[in-house]
């Protein structure tokens, strides 16, 4: 799973992709997750992506 900005999210559903070779799947932050950061800047993370 990648946490990940606005900024960040085509990248991130990039990596998805060339990792695991499957369709990723995005979801929101919940509110008591918040406070984790984007993986590739320091700014809040708004989706989790994944292969799941």
């Amino acid at each position: 799973m990648i946490y990940c900005c606005e900024e960040h999210i085509d990248l991130a559903l990039d990596t998805i992709v060339d990792e695991y070779e499957t369709f990723p799947v995005m979801t929101k932050v919940s509110v008591d997750k918040e406070s984790t950061s984007c993986e590739y800047c320091r700014n809040a993370a708004i989706y989790i992506v994944g292969n799941e």
